[in-house]
Parts: structure tokens; C-alpha cells; sequence
């Protein structure tokens, strides 16, 4: 019987039907109120504040709201282990769920209502408590979402997250915009609060996963800081665990170092504005959907292992493309063709390796052990990118970086694909992802 359900996956129908599955569709909706708190600080905020006539010094100082994004690490335990009094009786994943999506749209009304014009203080405070409140709404969304998810489904499931993430944040920056134009920026804000309403309906009809797992009750002191060290201390006891954090820190620092400089290469070779928007945004955004379907589909026939190692190829691959871009100079072909072999790569890259990511995750302490992970999954490369790519560049020009980059995703390469080889991948395997989409893998 495991057998014939296997096989029945690999087939190609076996492959598309897990994006038609309940589980998956909810990812959907997850994605899309996981996604609109980021424009609502990022561009739909910026260009509030532009026309309001703040100076840019003080627009792009707004970023720093992001930066709670990466601090979520340090509260995500409260989320596996603190339970909510009265509405915790729905669930320890649906009570979160409704209370960050309430505190999500109490944050965007409280936004709206603040004029940055009169008072700039009160917006920055206003900004940072929507980044704390989408933070912590990330941290229920992705425990919920993998604890949803079957082992086979979390390749689809992952897919379906970053399609929904994708309309989420593209439709609240539209959205915004055309109702700004029409009632002001108010009224705007306090329509795309309404996004939030997705994850909570979700929660709300499918209840509580099934595969949570709840921890030990917490009373004392003792027990309180049990549930803070709790979900560090069982990952890295697992075995080859510091190898896997290892691969988590590395695997992305060459191809975050080369998306980041994408644009000043552009602007070096004379590319327009009008070119930029048609290549860059145009071709790279549907590349970008395609690579995600494909990703969701190869891992459902490769399964985790083999697809993985395969995206991570494709990743390093992608930027020898910007390498041969940079030496045949202003090509609107050749940008073409980079950005969407890069988009395509990003988008399968994107599905199977945040499913094994969730792989990793054990079902007690999904919130805090996945918070971690997808913490150190960008901070190397983001580091690397703000103190040293501007200077490399100079030095070298962008032929030998793109080449750079290319080498220094090799690590990562050859890590996983020893720890593969080793059974370092499945012994250290979290609850989440203790049944295999495929046998023999």
C-alpha cells in the first residue's frame, strides 16, 4: 500500500493533486495575510510618507521597522508554550492565530489614523508595533502552516504559501494606492487590514492542526524557562544538528550577495527605467511563479533530498548568468534570459528548501524552532551584502563578483549533498517532517 501511494506521487497528476488539497489551499490564504504587513511598511509607506513630504533621510530610516522581523526569534516561544485564557479553549494554534490577526489590524487602523505629517514620532512607534505585530503573525502562520501540512505537502504546501504571499503583498500595495488616490491614505490602510481576515478564517474552518503537538504544561519559573530553551536545546541535540545550522547560515550567502547588487548592475550597463520594469519586474515576476509551481512539483516526485540539492545547484548556476550579462554589457536579451533563468531558480529554490526547512521543525515547538531557522537562513548573507558587496564590486568589477558568488554557494552544495550521502538529513529530521514523501530517499 505505501508503495502503490508512492508511486502514485511520482506520477505527474500524483505531483499537481497535492495543490488542489485543502491543506495546500490553506497555505494559500496564509500567504496572503502573511504578505501585506510587508507593504504596508515597505513601499506602500514610503510613498505615504513621500507625498505627505517627509525628507528621504527620515523615509528611509522607516526600514528599521524590518528589523523586528529578524528579532522574532526571541518571543516566538510564547507561542508554542503560552496558553491564551478562554479563547485557548479553540486551540493553541487557531487562539494565536485570531489574536495576532486582531493585534495585525489594530496595528494597520492604528497606522492609518496617525498623520506623519504632524506628529513623526507617533508614526515611527506606529510602524515598529506593525512590524512587531506581523512578526508575530508570521511566527503563527508558518507553525500552523507546517503543522497543516502532510509530509508529502509541504514541497505544494510551501509553493502555495509563496503564491498567496506574492498576491498578498502586490494586492495591498495596489489596493492602497487606488483607494489613497480616491479617500486618502486612511482609508486605505484601514481597507487592507481586511487581509489579515484570510489566515483567520483559515484557522477559524480547518482548526487546529492535527499534527500539534502540544508540550509539556508550563507553572513555575522553572517550567516558563523550560519553554524558552526547550525548542533549542531538543534541535540541537539531534544528531549532525550543528552541521545542519551550519548549512542553514551558508547556503544562501552567494545568492544573497548577487540579488541584492542586481539593480546597480543594471544601472552600470545603461539598462532604462522602462527596460528594468518590462525585464526586471515583468519577465522576473512570472519566472518567479513558474519556478515556484515547478518547485512544488519536483519535490513532490524527487522528493526532499534530490530536489533540494538540485536547487541548490540552480541557485549557484544562476548567478554564472549575471557574470555573462556583465560581459556582453547592455542586452535586453541577455537580461531577459538571467533574470528569468534567476527567478525560475528562485522560485523552485524558494519552495523546496523552506519545505525542509519545515522538515526540520519538531511538532511541539514548530513556532520557535522555524522562527530560528528562517532567522539564520538570511543573516549571513544580509551582513555580508551591507559591509562588503559595494566594495568587492569596485575592486573586481561585476564578472570576477558574479563569478565570486558563484563559488561561495559551492559550501553550501557540498555540505548538503555529504550530508545526504551520510544520513545526516534524516537523522537530524524533525516530527514535522518524519514521514518521507518518497521511500528510499
Amino acid at each position: 500500500m505505501q508503495s502503490t501511494t508512492t508511486e502514485e506521487r511520482r506520477s505527474l497528476w500524483g505531483a499537481i493533486q497535492p495543490y488542489f488539497e485543502k491543506e495546500s489551499l490553506a497555505a494559500f490564504f496564509l500567504g496572503i495575510s502573511s504578505g501585506f504587513p510587508f507593504a504596508m511598511l515597505g513601499a506602500t509607506l514610503t510613498t505615504r510618507l513621500a507625498q505627505d513630504g517627509i525628507d528621504k533621510k527620515t523615509v528611509t530610516a522607516f526600514t528599521l521597522a524590518f528589523l523586528v522581523y529578524n528579532l522574532k526569534v526571541f518571543w516566538a516561544w510564547v507561542i508554542d508554550g503560552v496558553h491564551l485564557p478562554l479563547i485557548g479553549r479553540l486551540g493553541q494554534r487557531v487562539s494565536w492565530m485570531l489574536v495576532c490577526g486582531l493585534l495585525v489590524i489594530a496595528a494597520v487602523i492604528n497606522l492609518a489614523l496617525i498623520d506623519p505629517a504632524a506628529d513623526l514620532g507617533a508614526t515611527v512607534l506606529a510602524a515598529v508595533l506593525l512590524g512587531a505585530a506581523g512578526a508575530t503573525f508570521d511566527i503563527v502562520i508558518d507553525a500552523y502552516r507546517i503543522e497543516t501540512l502532510k509530509p508529502y505537502q509541504l514541497g505544494t504546501g510551501s509553493g502555495m504559501s509563496q503564491y498567496g504571499w506574492r498576491i498578498g503583498s502586490a494586492g495591498a500595495g495596489a489596493l492602497a494606492l487606488v483607494v489613497a488616490a480616491r479617500a486618502g491614505w486612511a482609508s486605505a490602510y484601514i481597507a487592507c487590514a481586511a487581509l489579515a481576515i484570510p489566515a483567520m478564517l483559515t484557522a477559524l474552518l480547518m482548526g487546529e492542526p492535527e499534527r500539534h503537538r502540544e508540550p509539556t504544561a508550563r507553572k513555575g519559573v522553572a517550567e516558563v524557562w523550560a519553554a524558552i530553551v526547550g525548542p533549542f536545546v531538543e534541535f540541537f541535540q539531534r544528531n549532525g544538528a550543528l552541521l545542519v545550522l551550519l548549512f542553514v547560515l551558508v547556503h544562501k550567502i552567494g545568492d544573497t550577495l548577487a540579488n541584492l547588487t542586481f539593480r546597480l548592475l543594471f544601472d552600470d550597463l545603461g539598462f532604462s527605467n522602462d527596460e528594468i520594469a518590462l525585464w526586471d519586474v515583468g519577465v522576473g515576476f512570472w519566472a518567479y511563479l513558474i519556478g515556484v509551481f515547478i518547485g512544488g512539483v519536483a519535490y513532490a516526485k524527487l522528493g526532499l533530498k534530490r530536489s533540494v540539492l538540485v536547487a541548490l545547484v540552480l541557485m549557484a548556476v544562476s548567478n554564472l548568468s549575471f557574470a555573462a550579462l556583465a560581459a556582453a554589457g547592455h542586452s535586453n536579451l541577455g537580461m531577459a534570459l538571467a533574470i528569468g533563468f534567476e527567478n525560475t531558480a528562485s522560485g523552485y529554490g524558494g519552495v523546496v528548501v523552506v519545505a525542509y526547512f519545515s522538515a526540520l521543525c519538531d511538532l511541539r515547538f514548530t513556532a520557535a524552532q522555524y522562527a530560528l531557522i528562517s532567522a539564520g537562513a538570511s543573516v549571513v548573507g544580509r551582513f555580508l551584502t551591507g559591509t562588503t558587496a559595494g566594495g568587492l564590486i569596485e575592486g573586481m568589477g561585476y564578472v570576477n563578483f558574479y563569478l565570486l558568488t558563484t563559488v561561495l554557494a559551492l559550501p553550501g552544495i557540498v555540505l548538503f549533498w555529504w550530508m545526504a550521502r551520510t544520513g545526516l538529513v534524516d537523522a537530524a529530521m524533525g516530527t514535522a517532517g518524519e514521514v518521507s514523501p518518497e521511500s528510499g530517499d
